[in-house]
């Protein structure tokens, strides 16, 4: 029985090394995530936080759930593809079908591509809830106020030139004010000049 008991103890040390530490840290300013395999930095990928009233909370937790098919009871069965559960008021890392990387989009969970998710579901998974750790900070308002920022900005831009058009030895081009107009302008094309018609009732030269 004492071997039997030393043997089991020395299997669980072996099965523990083999476990990596696992660090998911998401920054809701940048709306970013990376994950660290014992202390080597191995993916960073984009993500969506909780919007303003559901907001996803910082601080760090221990993830306590795994379920590769969950849907929302709480959102109309809303799918949750590979979610994580990492506290105990039902917010999770999982997958979306919606655009990531839009600040403000989830009720207080963190959000990732299907593909990402479904990564870190098996990488915690493979390494065991006990082995990982979730670390959120930052807030969501500061990637909401930059993304109004870069929208404004855009708006703000002048807009490009238009110029008219004007017809001239049988071209048709957009142009600046230049001596030769024999040819048209690179990039553009010629076009046959219109031709007078003679086929009665009414006519239009050129």
């Amino acid at each position: 029985m004492k071997t039997f008991i030393f043997a089991a103890a020395i299997l669980s040390v072996g099965i523990s090394a083999a476990n990596a530490a696992v660090l998911i840290h998401v920054d809701q300013s940048n709306q970013r995530m990376s994950v660290n395999v014992d202390g080597r930095p191995t993916y960073e990928w984009a993500i969506s936080s909780g919007k303003p009233g559901y907001d996803t909370p910082n601080g760090n937790f221990k993830p306590n759930r795994l379920d590769a098919d969950h849907h929302s009871d709480e959102y109309d069965q809303a799918p949750m593809p590979f979610s994580i559960f990492f506290d105990l008021k039902g917010h999770a890392i999982h997958g979306t079908y919606e655009k990531v990387g839009k600040p403000g989009a989830s009720h207080g969970c963190v959000r990732l591509t299907p593909e990402n998710a479904k990564t870190l579901f098996g990488l915690v998974q493979s390494q065991g809830l006990q082995n990982v750790k979730v670390e959120i900070e930052g807030d969501v308002r500061i990637a909401l106020a930059r993304t109004k920022g870069a929208v404004r900005e855009a708006r703000s831009l002048p807009k490009p030139n238009r110029l008219p058009s004007r017809q001239y030895s049988g071209y048709s081009s957009p142009y600046y004010d230049r001596d030769d107009l024999s040819a048209p302008l690179p990039g553009y094309y010629a076009v046959p000049a219109p031709q007078p018609y003679y086929g009665g009732g009414w006519g239009r030269g050129w």
